[in-house]
């Protein structure tokens, strides 16, 4: 039986953190610079560890303001260092807590940005990679962030979204176009099992774009992200995958 694995952005100081990792086998642990700080990201991670789900660190851009979804053109060094930074406070807190990081998952415009650029995005696995060298690294499927960890020869795990909307490049559709988040847990529930059974990503025009699919997210800041976490899991195991490490 295949196993694919589930994963929710978290530590932000937003949504059911709690109730997302009885749900979830993956976490996504924000960094402190789009959202959350010390104490969340210790209690997210403490809990995490308690239910044997899987850490990441989840750096973003230096926009609390905007939850890191504000595109920024910040110079390439000071970008490595800020990438750096959030790592490093990510993977310092996970062994205080005799826990480790698994992964790496850009967030918000940074990942956005990193999908269409992939001089960009491997300057960030790079950084990261630099202080935490055993990381795989989350990528959107089939975009630029794939092709750089292609080009960098290191261990990936190919993303699909369950509450987002997909152009024909396999980017994400803007959220400020209608329909880009998907709030309906039934409706998102349907669309993963579907890509999974395609083994392709499923545009908002209806396309295909073949791709390996290792992992799922959902965003753990939306109000529905509880109830899409649910419906997937439970579409999942309907269509005979296991929810765990693939």
């Amino acid at each position: 039986m295949r196993q694919v694995d589930l994963n929710a952005d978290m530590g932000e100081g937003v949504g059911d953190d709690a109730a997302l990792l009885d749900i979830v086998t993956s976490a996504n642990v924000a960094c402190g610079f789009h959202a959350g700080g010390p104490d969340e990201m210790a209690q997210t991670m403490a809990r995490a560890a308690e239910n044997g789900v899987r850490i990441g660190a989840h750096p973003g851009f230096d926009d609390k303001a905007g939850f890191g979804r504000h595109r920024m053109d910040v110079p390439p060094e000071s970008l490595a260092n800020q990438i750096r930074y959030q790592v490093s406070a990510a993977q310092g807190m996970a062994r205080a807590l005799d826990t480790r990081l698994h992964h790496l998952k850009l967030h918000g415009a940074l990942a956005n940005m990193a999908s269409e650029d992939a001089e960009l995005a491997r300057l960030c696995y790079d950084a990261a990679l630099s202080v935490a060298p055993d990381l795989s690294v989350m990528v959107l499927a089939a975009t630029a962030q794939q092709m750089a960890a292609e080009a960098l020869g290191i261990p990936w795990l190919g993303e699909i979204f369950a509450d987002r909307a997909y152009n024909d490049d396999a980017t994400l559709v803007d959220r400020s176009r209608p329909g880009a988040v998907i709030h309906d847990s039934e409706l998102a529930g349907q669309r993963v099992a579907a890509m999974l059974r395609e083994g392709a990503i499923l545009t908002a025009s209806g396309g295909r774009i073949d791709t390996r699919i290792d992992t799922i997210c959902l965003h753990g800041d939306t109000p529905a992200a509880v109830g899409i976490a649910r419906a997937v899991r439970s579409a999942l195991k309907d269509e005979g995958f296991a929810l765990g490490a693939g």
